[in-house]
């Protein structure tokens, strides 16, 4: 089956922000997560515009608002209100939904055609989630949910208007845009909720700088970029990688055991990432191609 070169770049963004768990709880275990996104995002946000010296111009400005508030503003703030008042594992459940919502927001906005593969895998992911996270002793809040569904809404809101929205300049400097727009209206809310910032220390050094140089800045510069060339319902299904990540760093840097359940979860958000990356037509080189009879193929 043919996989286009650019989806193991791509699955990398995913992969890496499986590791802002292990890094924050490690590193920046007494900081508040509200101030861990406002400091992720802005500082990277800023030192890509230093180093790309590009603005936006034009519609650009008010497209680049609503990106860096789908992408970073709202759904950091809705991802970690939902951590707060959920387990990590339904919070990182409900949040898988995410790449469902991009198969469907992709054949409404983007024209594309909604493949039944793409459905089942999006199914199947959210399972194999489901069997890496969750625990008997997981119990709901009903404001924590919504405040789930709506960071995955926003999540694939951004991812598909991404695709839709893309403009003559790198990457890079595509991720700067949003990364200094969604730090910027992440601002007020640190600021009303009077987030004290965190203590100089080495440990603080290196777990922003982590979080900000490779989660933001490489990560996030990978991410809109695979999102341009393969498109949102490729690149969707590989945000599946990023619970299955944290799970097997927690397994190898942490010795946390993985259950028999565990183990069934992460071959199953594997089987829904290849099938949900699959080219439409690459499921065609599995079937042999018959010669036309009477050609000399045909004949004995």
């Amino acid at each position: 089956m043919p996989f286009s070169k650019d989806l193991l770049p791509t699955a990398l963004a995913p992969m890496i922000w499986g590791s802002s768990y292990i890094t924050a709880t490690t590193f920046l275990p007494h900081v508040d997560p509200v101030i861990v996104a406002f400091l992720r995002a802005l500082p990277a946000g800023l030192l890509i515009l230093v180093l790309t010296r590009t603005l936006p111009q034009g519609i650009w400005w008010l497209r680049i608002l609503i990106l860096g508030f789908l992408n970073f503003t709202l759904f950091f703030v809705c991802m970690f209100k939902a951590a707060y008042l959920l387990p990590g594992g339904i919070a990182a459940v409900v949040g898988a939904i995410q790449p469902l919502i991009v198969v469907g927001l992709s054949g409404v906005l983007l024209g594309a055609q909604v493949r039944l593969v793409q459905v089942f895998a999006a199914l199947l992911g959210i399972a194999g989630v489901a069997l890496l996270v969750l625990s008997p002793e997981a119990r709901l809040d009903p404001f924590g949910l919504a405040a789930g569904l709506l960071g995955a809404v926003s999540m694939a809101c951004g991812t598909v208007f991404t695709r839709k929205w893309q403009p003559p300049v790198s990457p890079l400097t595509f991720a700067g845009w949003q990364m200094t727009a969604g730090g910027l209206m992440l601002g007020p809310v640190v600021w009303l909720m009077d987030v004290p910032l965190p203590p100089a220390s080495l440990d603080t050094v290196i777990g922003f700088g982590w979080l900000c140089i490779v989660g933001g800045v490489f990560a996030y510069a990978l991410w809109f970029r695979g999102i341009g060339r393969l498109g949102a319902q490729i690149a969707a299904p590989l945000g599946f990688l990023s619970p299955l990540s944290a799970v097997l760093l927690g397994w190898l840097f942490r010795a946390e055991a993985l259950n028999a359940l565990q183990v069934a979860g992460v071959a199953t958000v594997l089987v829904s990432v290849l099938l949900g990356s699959a080219p439409a037509n690459s499921w065609s080189s599995w079937r042999k191609p018959v010669p036309p009879t009477g050609t000399p193929a045909a004949r004995p």
